[in-house]
């Protein structure tokens, strides 16, 4: 008989820690969630409403995706991706992990979200300053540097002019290194490092948790 789920953090801890000792960063995540749904632990990131920051910014800003493309890095289980959905986007939500997707079009088939298997380090040319709204939340925090910087690049190249991308991250306060995770807890030279490129900080936010919540612009093009 199987007995109760493991705690899925402590299983990924595990899982991350050898797949970043044999030089795959990445190659956790798909496992997790394939153990999650065999009810080996319990599911990974399990939500199955939005990100509350994500949320209250989108309210708070009245954000309105009528005629605009979003995307959502690293989307897991797709709550986020089907609220931008619901708010007027086009929206796209991409992981690394087959498993996660799977889920995220069961959940959310009928959101009319696009969810794709997609590698941060390694995105289709095509969307490329391709999207009006980037949300980023907890991904490139989850990976060693390298390949962070890469992937911050990556999630920043994504932003189309005139669009925003909005951050959110466990935020280095001082009590742990930023050396220890994943989770790796985010500097603020890290989060600003995400302004490259003409996309620039518009507001930066250190909350309780202690989590940031950064929201970046492009200017449009002359």
């Amino acid at each position: 008989m199987r007995g109760e789920p493991t705690d899925w953090d402590l299983r990924g801890d595990e899982l991350a820690a050898e797949s970043i000792e044999r030089g795959e960063p990445t190659g956790w995540f798909d496992r997790l969630y394939a153990e999650g749904v065999a009810g080996e632990v319990s599911m990974p990131w399990d939500r199955t409403e939005p990100h509350v920051l994500l949320r209250d910014w989108a309210e708070h800003t009245r954000l309105d995706g009528d005629g605009k493309a979003g995307v959502v890095v690293g989307c897991g289980l797709g709550a986020d991706a089907a609220y931008l959905a619901s708010l007027g986007f086009t929206t796209v939500g991409f992981d690394v992990a087959p498993t996660a997707i799977e889920v995220a079009r069961a959940r959310h088939g009928a959101a009319g979200v696009e969810f794709r298997v997609a590698d941060l380090l390694a995105l289709p040319e095509e969307w490329t300053g391709a999207f009006d709204l980037v949300v980023e939340i907890f991904t490139i925090q989850a990976l060693p540097d390298p390949p962070r910087t890469e992937a911050a690049r990556q999630v920043s190249a994504l932003v189309a002019p005139g669009g925003t991308l909005l951050a959110v991250a466990f935020r280095h306060d001082g009590s742990t290194s930023p050396e220890e995770g994943p989770p790796f807890a985010l500097t603020q030279e890290t989060m600003d490092g995400l302004a490259v490129d003409g996309l620039r900080v518009a507001t930066r936010e250190e909350l309780p948790g202690p989590r940031w919540r950064v929201e970046y612009r492009r200017d449009r093009r002359p």
